[in-house]
């Protein structure tokens, strides 16, 4: 029933200290380490845990109560009433298949499109440079909730047979897969953790420094020539990452 042993500093955020443990609470009951049903451990016992004040302990639970995850009944305890809804429904797909579906109920803004962008300029990546780009950002949303921000880049030769459509609802790799005269021979995808920078956390609707995962994709042809640079930010709050070991 206990969480394992150890003591909390909860000094190195600014952020009071009943809303870090009703965070910590939060994620328990999520995680499974509460579970539906289930007492949870005593104030007192979580007071002693936390080394914070019982009072603050309460107050905790008074957020868990609010959002409807727990239930008090008096000289019997506290117990976990449900569990909190699901947000990650952003999966960041690890085949080939998956990397050229779009996503469900997903929409795709355009930011920018800058023709012209020399290939020297472009991220680090596998294949020969084209010698020119083009360079869309775009922005995907969800339920009127933006998840990724992307920094496609195209080779300028391919630029005529992508229209504006394709722009709008295809997934980055989908843009260069089955376009007339290009075979895609390698394609790669690497994903990093880190956290929101400025322009990342306003376009996101995100906390600066909120955690993110940033995913670079390329795409190279049958010449070695690398047509496609695709470099996301996906917020971390609702991404998912699945993979088949075997």
């Amino acid at each position: 029933m206990n969480a394992p042993s150890g003591r909390l500093d909860l000094s190195r955020s600014a952020v009071p200290r009943y809303i870090q443990l009703a965070t910590l609470f939060r994620r328990r009951i999520e995680g499974g380490t509460w579970k539906l049903g289930q007492q949870i451990p005593t104030v007192d016992e979580l007071a002693a845990e936390c080394s914070v004040a019982r009072a603050t302990i309460r107050q905790a639970l008074d957020e868990l109560e609010a959002d409807g995850l727990i239930e008090r009944f008096r000289a019997k305890g506290t117990f976990v009433r449900k569990t909190p809804a699901n947000r990650l429904w952003c999966d960041v797909e690890a085949d080939w298949n998956g990397l050229l579906r779009s996503r469900e109920g997903a929409e795709i803004e355009i930011l920018s499109d800058t023709a012209g962008i020399p290939g020297g300029t472009i991220p680090d990546s596998i294949g020969e440079p084209a010698p020119l780009y083009r360079h869309i950002r775009r922005r995907h949303w969800r339920d009127g909730q933006p998840f990724l921000l992307a920094d496609v880049y195209l080779d300028a030769r391919l630029s005529p047979l992508v229209t504006a459509e394709d722009l709008s609802t295809k997934t980055a790799l989908r843009l260069v897969s089955g376009l007339k005269g290009v075979q895609v021979v390698d394609a790669r995808q690497t994903l990093t953790i880190g956290v929101a920078d400025v322009e990342s956390a306003d376009a996101l609707q995100l906390p600066l420094n909120a955690p993110v995962a940033f995913v670079h994709r390329a795409a190279v042809d049958a010449k070695g020539t690398l047509v496609l640079v695709a470099d996301g930010i996906y917020r971390g709050d609702v991404v998912r990452i699945d993979i088949k070991l075997k």
